[in-house]
């Protein structure tokens, strides 16, 4: 109501948003009562932060985040928020209960501490139901919704309080007992704020700013069942073991808000530099998009003594700690923090150290759906045994490799150096948190992941591989088995099908066989690194040799499926694992194996391959690398690059995989394809990974969504970082004369034939 003139109706405008790794700002204006002439518009800055704080497992762990409101200007304004029962159950009919809660609290602002009460609105389902869900939500959990007491608070039907609201501009200050369903005349749990903007200075046109705070929290104890080595358990929460109640992690994440936000804004802004500094303004925002929806899958459990991470696939199937979910996601964890991919793999390896498993390779997943992990006792998980074996083992030299780096900079993740490098005692986990560090004047800081200094990462990573180094072997003898040639499976593409021979996923395994040779060695088991070395020498010059399409342009799909292409995005590994850039030696002999398959058959006999590979740098050929760039440089489509020559839908995770290890040129296009497809896709979901190349950038008939696999984005920025900074150094020579090197690689590839019984000679001899 505007008193000089009746009525003054304004409408915000809105301003746009503005996004990093933490943080959505959106911005609005509103025009000044007509009274004030040309004070100027009002600007409103709505902050949503759901901070990631890669040196804080303990801020990390908490399952809450801030709305923090902003006002400039030189007129009055009221701000109304508030949320609905949506929150505590995916059934809308669902009956809630709720109350408000008043807390006492003490602030850091003033040089004295004093003494101030926060609101909280407490809203659940009346009947919860432990470890369900609906439509991908939680039917059990409290939902938390803070301010300070300065805000005035209703609750009531939806269309009531918001009416009213835009009427007088505030809330009434009373709680609406009569509990119903969440769609049931919708009650809202309301806040709302009056900020005074009238300035008494001689300039009219003077602008004041001031905000206000809110949290929303989602709290849940337990937080899963899990089949741990000790029988079924309700898993708390971490957090637990630093706060004694809810009330006190409320009102230290609320008073936490600007330590939070600083740590968030570091993040981000290393993010962004590095972002640019690899791909371009581009690939900046898509890390940006992605590094909110991986963690918003996962769930800290356990103490500090073992801190656990739970994940939940989300959309495909809800799946509970997927192998082939975290191995796509991996990237992200080993740069922003690899103490979390250690997290991820324990609960996995416990289980199946406990004996609950009774397969001879890696499970699939630990529960059907989350948040049931109650394991698969009987075996029948879904069925990608190389699959599985391959992303453990990849995973695993991966996590070693970033404990161990000789100077702060060298670290996979460039805040893996931050704090001391004390090492805790008879602890159950090889990276516990019990040492949490004060640094700079904020609490609750994560020690040294790794490095030199005491040796720490060394004696880390024995404590972790020998406390489950006969899984290890176990998995690895698999891959020798079954690897090179697997028999008809599922890979983790599991969408498009059965397949036998395939070539990416025998890739897989063959380079999983090469990092138990480096697992071995660094817990000085030298017979067992020589052993499995020397396979996967043999066996890698073996793919190349059935991977490669006759005219020697690709990889074909499968081994015999002539005419047919494939993205080979496990060659990522091979370079992510230093395996170019070692100086490792070459492999000349193969210890026995317990089988060595036929590519034809039993009454088929393999070609004998050619006596060691001298000169030969690093693992998989440079000419592998070389042909795989030049092939997606060809077939790339509008928005991407097809996963393989079946259909023209792609895998995004992958496309960063495949791209990682290709050449600039090719880098730069697969990454301008994508961001093309997210600025005109209209798939109207959270970010997917899975969508068609073509057309309008659609779902390909499976919706996917919301899932953690996004974290392979980060493979770049991975990649970099990688080997002390010198992974990238081991694919220069993809700039080098491409077109020239392409055809000189081929020449040099071409090998002498033999015959198949010359070979099954030499498998018999062995």
């Amino acid at each position: 109501m505007d008193g000089y003139d009746g009525y003054n109706v304004s409408y915000p405008k809105y301003l746009g948003a503005q996004f990093d790794a933490s943080t959505t700002n959106l911005s609005y204006s509103i025009p000044p009562p007509k009274h004030l002439g040309d004070a100027g518009d009002l600007e409103i800055l709505i902050t949503f932060l759901s901070p990631i704080t890669p040196t804080s497992t303990l801020r990390q762990s908490i399952p809450a985040g801030y709305v923090n409101v902003e006002v400039t200007g030189n007129f009055d304004v009221d701000i109304y928020i508030d949320v609905n029962g949506q929150w505590v159950s995916g059934d809308r009919g669902s009956q809630i209960v709720w109350e408000l809660q008043r807390s006492g609290m003490q602030s850091k602002d003033s040089k004295r501490e004093k003494s101030e009460i926060m609101k909280t609105w407490v809203v659940r389902k009346e009947t919860e139901q432990l470890y369900t869900e609906r439509n991908d939500r939680a039917e059990w959990g409290t939902l938390l919704f803070s301010a300070s007491e300065d805000v005035r608070h209703e609750s009531g039907t939806s269309s009531r309080l918001r009416s009213r609201f835009s009427r007088t501009g505030t809330l009434q200050d009373v709680v609406d007992d009569g509990f119903r369903s969440i769609m049931d005349q919708e009650p809202v749990f309301a806040f709302s704020k009056s900020f005074s903007l009238n300035t008494t200075s001689a300039d009219p046109c003077q602008k004041i700013t001031k905000s206000t705070l809110f949290t929303i929290a989602h709290i849940q104890a337990p937080v899963v069942q899990y089949a741990a080595a000790r029988g079924l358990t309700h898993m708390r929460p971490l957090w637990e073991s630093w706060f004694f109640s809810t009330e006190a992690l409320l009102l230290f994440h609320y008073l936490d808000f600007p330590f939070a936000a600083g740590l968030a804004h570091n993040y981000s802004m290393q993010l962004e530099k590095d972002a640019l500094k690899s791909g371009a303004s581009n690939y900046r925002d898509i890390v940006a998009l992605s590094a909110r929806q991986v963690m918003g899958a996962t769930s800290f459990a356990g103490t500090p003594d073992n801190p656990i991470l739970f994940l939940k696939e989300i959309s495909s199937n809800g799946n509970s700690q997927t192998v082939d979910v975290i191995f796509p996601a991996f990237p992200f964890f080993l740069y922003t923090n690899p103490r979390w991919l250690a997290y991820l793999l324990e609960p996995l390896i416990e289980y199946m150290l406990s004996g609950q498993y009774p397969n001879d390779y890696t499970m699939h997943d630990l529960g059907l759906h989350f948040p049931n992990m109650t394991g698969h006792a009987d075996g029948n998980d879904e069925y990608m045994p190389v699959e599985e074996c391959g992303n453990i083992l990849i995973m695993g030299l991966a996590l070693v490799n970033s404990l161990i780096y000789e100077t702060p900079n060298a670290g996979g993740s460039i805040w893996s150096s931050e704090g001391s490098a004390s090492i805790a005692e008879n602890t159950a986990s090889a990276f516990p948190l019990q040492a949490l560090e004060n640094r700079e004047g904020i609490f609750g800081l994560d020690d040294r992941w790794g490095g030199a200094e005491n040796h720490k990462g060394e004696r880390q990573a024995r404590k972790w591989i020998n406390k489950s180094y006969r899984l290890w072997k176990q998995w690895t003898r698999y891959l020798v088995d079954f690897s090179l040639l697997p028999a008809t499976q599922l890979s983790t593409d599991d969408f498009a099908g059965w397949l036998a021979n395939h070539t990416n996923l025998a890739l897989k395994g063959v380079i999983g066989i090469r990092a138990m040779s480096e697992l071995a060695s660094i817990v000085g088991n030298d017979a067992d690194a020589e052993y499995y070395r020397n396979i996967s020498e043999v066996y890698v010059e073996k793919w190349e040799e059935y991977a490669v399409s006759r005219d020697g342009t690709h990889a074909k799909l499968a081994y015999t499926w002539y005419g047919s292409w494939t993205t080979i995005y496990n060659l990522f590994a091979d370079s992510l694992l230093c395996f170019r850039v070692g100086g490792h030696e070459n492999a000349t002999s193969l210890a026995p194996s317990s089988s060595t398959p036929s590519l034809q058959g039993d009454d088929q006999k393999p070609i004998k391959p050619p006596g060691g590979r001298k000169g030969k740098q690093g693992f998989v050929s440079e000419h592998i690398y070389k042909i795989s760039s030049d092939w997606y440089y060809t077939v790339r489509q509008r928005y991407g690059l097809p996963l393989d020559s079946r259909h023209t839908y792609t895998k995004s995770d992958w496309e960063f995989f495949a791209a990682a290890v290709a050449s600039k040129r090719t880098r730069s296009d697969i990454l301008e394809s994508v961001a093309l497809w997210v600025n005109e896709t209209v798939t109207d979901r959270p970010f997917t990974d899975l969508y068609e190349t073509e057309g309008r950038g659609e779902f390909p008939g499976i919706t996917f969504f919301a899932r953690p696999v996004v974290g392979g984005h980060f493979a770049f920025l991975t990649l970099e970082r990688a080997c002390g900074g010198t992974a990238m150094d081991g694919l220069a020579f993809l700039e080098e004369g491409e077109a020239q090197g392409v055809k000189a690689e081929q020449a040099q590839a071409k090998a002498p034939e033999h015959s198949v019984v010359e070979e099954q000679e030499w498998v018999e001899e062995l």
